[in-house]
């Protein structure tokens, strides 16, 4: 049932976790991180901008142990991690003013979405709203090629930079990767942009050596030929960065932070908001479903949108588009999803399928950067059903 589509080129981006929107994301994920260390049931909606020597935490939190939490230390320890650690940078973790503003989640909301109160009494969603999963064969990360490609060469960037490698690196970074597509399939990269912070250095040695990172990362993915061009700190100079240069407020890369424009998007950003938010925890568990679809080989590409009413558990619609890649009918997956007892959409069940309120081995802020999906590592990226989806799939007549 494969469609064949028109040959084009899509273009994604990635920023580097020195970018001032994805500081304030991690930031963010850090207080989460926190809350639900002392209290699993903590509600947690943590909103940060940062600016010109500012960082400022607004928002709604309810946790137990919130007396024992200092935000302001945490801000400070992430700014550290990130790389602005030295006065240089005119922004760094020492010297900026620090402001919070944080007060407790409404008792309106909280009743709709906490078991046994609300006019359902069972645990409902935290906002109505529509959210997406999607997945694709064409990389080992079941991603779309060009923004699986634009994390890659941040995130080796990053690695180079923290480790001394290119000492001149700065942390503040931004990557594009343009793809050509050949009936539906990635054939070329067919340009990459990288503009990246560093110190006052030649512009010719940025180059050379940005180029030469960028050719050791995607040469293997075959894409890379002698008419891929190459622009590295197209304005020349890149040297002033981060919350400095400019201001950053969470929420603001939801794009970089999914699937890089392609598919859709409910609107939701995801980091600070505890799983309550389903904003956050339905998009990893549609994620989940459409990579565990895509892995048992029932279709090439899936997204799956799942909607919600605010205080009611049960989605009020599911959907899965394959575009036309299935060797099972869209409908016949609807109804796996909806019937087969593999995949539970209700906020508490997907909450306790992930285990999203007690992360182990990870945290919310190692997703605050580089994409939330595509990363081994977190549970929603495993692919544990595919089997199981297999046998339910083959036992049922195709529509």
């Amino acid at each position: 049932m494969s469609k064949i589509y028109a040959d084009h080129v899509f273009t994604s981006e990635s920023v580097g976790s020195g970018h001032p929107d994805k500081i304030c994301d991690q930031i963010s994920d850090a207080v989460l991180d926190a809350c639900l260390a002392v209290d699993s049931s903590s509600r947690v909606a943590c909103e940060t901008m940062v600016g010109h020597n500012l960082v400022v935490n607004v928002g709604e939190i309810t946790c137990s142990g919130w007396d024992a939490i200092n935000t302001e230390a945490i801000a400070r320890s992430v700014v550290r991690d990130i790389g602005y650690n030295k006065p240089e940078l005119k922004f760094w973790h020492d010297s900026f003013e620090y402001i919070s503003r944080v007060h407790g989640q409404s008792p309106d909301i909280s009743q709709g979405v906490t078991a046994g109160q609300g006019l359902y009494r069972e645990q409902g969603a935290g906002d109505q709203g529509m959210m997406f999963g999607y997945a694709t064969n064409e990389t080992p990360e079941f991603m779309p090629a060009p923004v699986a490609f634009s994390h890659r060469l941040l995130f080796e960037l990053e690695r180079r930079r923290k480790t001394g490698a290119i000492a001149y690196l700065r942390p503040d970074a931004k990557s594009q990767v343009s793809v050509r597509y050949v009936k539906g399939k990635p054939r070329r990269i067919t340009n990459i942009v990288i503009s990246h912070q560093t110190a006052d250095v030649a512009l010719e040695q940025i180059r050379k050596d940005l180029i030469e990172v960028a050719r050791e990362v995607l040469d293997p993915t075959g894409m890379l030929d002698r008419d891929t061009e190459f622009f590295i700190n197209p304005t020349g100079s890149f040297v002033l960065g981060g919350p400095y240069a400019d201001a950053g407020v969470t929420g603001r890369k939801i794009i970089v932070d999914t699937y890089g424009g392609v598919g859709s998007h409910g609107g939701g950003a995801f980091s600070g908001k505890d799983p309550s938010k389903v904003d956050r925890s339905a998009a990893y568990y549609a994620r989940y479903a459409a990579k565990n679809i895509v892995a048992a080989g029932l279709a090439e590409k899936c997204e799956i949108q799942v909607a919600y009413a605010i205080g009611v558990a049960r989605p009020v619609s599911i959907n899965v588009d394959t575009y036309g890649t299935g060797t099972v009918s869209e409908k016949e997956l609807q109804e796996i999803l909806e019937k087969s007892g593999l995949f539970d959409f209700r906020p508490a069940a997907l909450i306790r399928s992930l285990k999203l309120l007690t992360p182990s081995g990870w945290s919310y802020r190692q997703s605050a950067a580089y994409g939330h999906f595509g990363r081994a590592g977190f549970p929603w990226e495993n692919t544990d059903k595919a089997v199981e989806l297999q046998r339910v799939a083959g036992i049922r007549e195709v529509a």
